[in-house]
């Protein structure tokens, strides 16, 4: 954070080609303009500071990456709004994951400086659980909680629709309850 309350940006570099979106305004001057709007929804949604200035950068990263295809339909505080609201509640979305719980409850078991077999064992319990389910669920599951893509994302990529994404979204996220429940009835 700067000494203005309002967080900095680490970097932005122009897209290369003309540095400025189809809205004519560099992505620099869509900070200064509305970097604390940005950063006011990412706490809003986010309830957490810290979280929120993380998601800022995210936030202007990806307006970065779409900088060329943003064709001032809406005004860039709109534009970037909806970036903002959606990568929050991806994070928000992948924090409640099943998969999360688990990788939480394993960190927290394990011993203060130790981090080698444990930290293979949970990979290994990702891949066991997504060595379950069919390949498109595996690509659901990677592109939504990993690459933190939006179900609507998702479903253009692999070209379904996204009430059959979120099914698998939602079989994969049961299947790691049980596998819990199941590792906490056992004692593990």
């Amino acid at each position: 954070m700067n000494d203005g309350g309002k967080p900095r940006l680490q970097v932005i570099r122009g897209d290369g080609a003309s540095g400025q979106p189809a809205g004519g305004e560099p992505l620099r001057v869509l900070y200064e303009k509305y970097g604390a709007g940005v950063y006011g929804r990412c706490v809003y949604v986010l309830k957490d500071r810290t979280k929120a200035e993380d998601a800022m950068q995210d936030v202007f990263a990806k307006a970065l990456e779409h900088y060329a295809s943003f064709r001032a339909d809406a005004s860039p505080l709109t534009w970037l709004m909806k970036i903002a609201t959606h990568h929050c509640l991806n994070v928000l979305r992948g924090e409640r994951a099943g998969w999360r719980a688990r990788f939480d409850q394993e960190q927290r078991a394990r011993p203060a400086g130790h981090g080698g077999p444990q930290v293979f064992e949970m990979r290994d319990l990702v891949r066991q659980l997504l060595g379950r389910v069919d390949l498109e669920t595996q690509l659901a599951v990677v592109h939504y909680h990993v690459d933190e893509m939006t179900l609507e994302e998702v479903a253009a990529l692999l070209d379904r629709s996204v009430p059959t994404i979120r099914k698998r979204l939602d079989d994969f996220s049961s299947l790691c309850e049980k596998e819990r429940r199941h590792d906490e009835s056992a004692g593990l």
